[in-house]
């Protein structure tokens, strides 16, 4: 069996991608609030703070900060990954099960990056906020309705036209307010 290194900092804040199995489904948007109920329920069990985070059709980006002394985010994303799943099944969405019995809904990693310092973190943020435009699925960041986006420009870290065309694909930014 083969064992994936992963980073593992206690406390640390770590950028994540976590991906549908079948890249053309729009489960995740399709299903956000029972999304958001599974986040909030994992999030209560085992704490951990969501800095930024946006939710695409068949994948999704956020960036976390867990408690000191713990560095166990792979648990969490399993908890997610299998309560979402759940969810779905008892929502009454067919699943379909592989030959091992297992839905086949996620791809079984996800990819992750600790995030190095302020500058590392920033850029991370940005990508989050405007990779709904970079997708094509829509012309402007505050146009997605799924993005933390919304939480940073009701708290004055970003303007409410970051990331339009005009302004430049990052656009100015302020991500952490003074």
């Amino acid at each position: 069996m083969v064992h994936y290194r992963r980073i593992r900092l206690e406390g640390g804040t770590c950028f994540f991608t976590v991906t549908l199995a079948d890249r053309r489904a729009r489960v995740l948007t399709d299903h956000v609030d029972l999304l958001r109920s599974v986040l909030r329920r994992v999030q209560t069990a085992r704490p951990f703070a969501i800095v930024a985070m946006v939710v695409l059709p068949d994948h999704l980006h956020a960036i976390w900060t867990l408690p000191a002394g713990d560095a166990d985010y792979s648990g969490r994303w399993r908890a997610i990954k299998a309560g979402f799943t759940r969810d779905l099944v008892t929502s009454g969405l067919p699943l379909v099960r592989n030959d091992k019995g297992e839905y086949d809904l996620w791809q079984r990693r996800f990819w992750e990056h600790t995030v190095r310092d302020e500058a590392d973190l920033a850029a991370h943020v940005e990508y989050i906020h405007f990779n709904p435009v970079k997708h094509g699925l829509v012309e402007r960041v505050k146009d997605w309705p799924w993005s933390s986006f919304h939480q940073y420009v009701r708290r004055g870290c970003l303007a409410g036209d970051w990331g339009c065309i005009s302004s430049g694909p990052a656009g100015p930014s302020r991500l952490t307010p003074e």
